[in-house]
């Protein structure tokens, strides 16, 4: 009898990767595909759906696929950015761009007219989350007021793992996760669609079918496998949003686990045993059965240490070298890393970045580790707004290509005074989808024991000390400065429609 091993497809925001697992866990082959994102105007972004998810996805199965050597493949597990809105017409033909997750803020309005209509405190009852721009609820009512012919085309709204699963299978279906950052379109409690809700908020659409993560939702058919090289009849589980498949990659999986994602954006997945509503977080189902999560994201992370590279024309590993060098506090330096707004938990599409302190005496060093800090300071900020909800860190991990090189890491320990376990495997969340198919597909040998702890990143109590004094000015720097951060941010919106 042949080996059984599994895939795992994740579309990412820049990138998208992928693996080639044994039934144990061993990567046997892995893929990447780097790809654009759209910023066609101040607030929006986009992918479009054919020439990002899909091309990545051929790419990324042509190369692994052969990788299988002979090996059955038993099981396809996909993962992708989201929530996002995809609207697409009865056949899965896209209608124009993907509308992507929080960091997508156009639908401003949209979100205070719903929150209005439908009432605050019963939004977060219902569906475990106040509106935000990471709702994916106001973006149909914007695509339904900004661009009516789309909308009345429409008749499926997909985001990119049940695109994905619908090329694949045919099948039109959501996982329960993905569905329940639907809101307001998603009730937590009983884990069903609101009909009251979506009738209002998405008027004529028919809603996706429900399904966990975990289950195979239909095979791949004679069209997709003759396209992709894939085998006919490959099961293809749900899949989900790609942080939640990380977390599952991580075995961020039991109640208390926490999950800190270092990408583009930063993102933070707490496992629940109850729902627990906070309104500046989300609230979400699992990736399980059973379980409940609280989650967070900033807009920007490794975003921001991009744009600084770009800016002063200088390599990572250089950059991180004379970071490292530096003192905690960057010399007087405070960074608010609100380079795109920021989501939880300020939610505020209209914060800006702000550099505080500036002095001759900086040079790129101190500019680049008052970066670090910055985002460290934020998820000093969400995690304790976890804390907050009721939801006690039990154990941090550390996952996500920010995990390299260990200064990064080691700040967020320093300014949060917390450990962080950073697992053998960090390749993220295509690992956690190929782990997705095995469970479902029962074919996952030992599923708890596939990504141990490799190494364990403990804080410095003096830099600790230190930068309690740094996050309390951190909070102050937002509040003093937010009315000229908004006035700017609508100076900015005026200049891009003068062109």
């Amino acid at each position: 009898m042949a080996e059984k091993v599994l895939l795992g497809i994740d579309i990412g925001t820049a990138s998208s990767k992928g693996v080639l697992v044994g039934a144990d866990g061993r990567i046997l082959a892995r893929a990447s595909r780097q790809h654009e994102t759209s910023y066609p105007h101040p607030g929006w972004v986009e992918h479009d759906a054919e020439a990002v998810w899909w091309d990545d996805f051929l790419g990324l199965v042509r190369e692994l696929v052969p990788a299988a050597d002979g090996r059955e493949i038993a099981g396809l597990g996909v993962s992708g950015i989201g929530p996002v809105l995809l609207p697409a017409d009865g056949d899965g033909k896209p209608l124009r761009p993907a509308i992507l997750y929080g960091v997508d803020t156009r639908a401003t309005e949209e979100i205070a007219e719903l929150t209005e209509e439908l009432g605050a405190d019963e939004i977060l009852r219902r569906g475990g989350s106040a509106l935000s721009s990471q709702a994916v609820g106001p973006k149909i009512r914007w695509l339904a007021k900004h661009e009516p012919e789309v909308y009345r085309r429409t008749e499926m709204l997909l985001m990119c793992s049940s695109y994905l699963v619908h090329r694949l299978t045919g099948r039109y279906v959501l996982d329960h996760h993905s569905a329940s950052q639907c809101d307001p379109l998603y009730d937590l409690r009983s884990r069903t669609w609101s009909a009251d809700w979506a009738q209002r908020v998405a008027p004529g659409l028919t809603l996706p079918e429900l399904a966990w993560p975990t289950e195979v939702v239909g095979r791949v058919s004679a069209q997709a496998a003759a396209e992709t090289g894939l085998p006919e009849g490959l099961p293809v589980t749900a899949g989900t949003v790609d942080a939640w498949a990380e977390a599952t990659s991580v075995g961020v999986r039991q109640p208390g686990d926490v999950m800190l994602m270092y990408g583009t954006t930063m993102f933070f997945v707490q496992v629940l045993d109850e729902v627990r509503p906070h309104p500046a977080l989300w609230g979400t189902c699992g990736a399980f059965p059973g379980t409940y999560t609280l989650a967070a994201g900033m807009a920007t992370s490794g975003a921001v240490t991009q744009w600084l590279r770009n800016l002063v024309d200088g390599e990572f590993a250089d950059l991180v070298e004379e970071a490292a060098a530096v003192p905690a506090g960057s010399r007087g330096l405070l960074m608010l890393p609100y380079f795109a707004g920021e989501r939880t938990p300020i939610f505020d599409p209209d914060a800006r970045g702000i550099i505080a302190g500036l002095a001759l005496e900086h040079g790129r060093a101190e500019l680049y580790r008052a970066a670090l800090e910055g985002i460290g300071f934020g998820v000093r900020h969400n995690l304790e707004a976890m804390g907050e909800a009721g939801g006690t860190a039990g154990r941090l991990v550390a996952v996500g290509g920010g995990t390299q090189g260990g200064l990064w890491t080691q700040i967020v320990s320093d300014i949060t005074g917390q450990e962080q376990q950073v697992p053998g495997e960090t390749i993220g969340a295509a690992y956690g989808d190929a782990l997705l198919a095995g469970v479902g597909t029962d074919t996952a040998v030992d599923p708890d024991g596939w990504n141990p702890v490799a190494r364990t990143v403990r804080p410095n109590p003096e830099h600790t000390e230190r930068y309690d004094a740094y996050f309390r000015h951190y909070r102050d720097l937002y509040e003093s400065t937010v009315r000229i951060a908004h006035f700017l941010a609508g100076e900015q919106r005026a200049a891009d429609e003068r062109g």
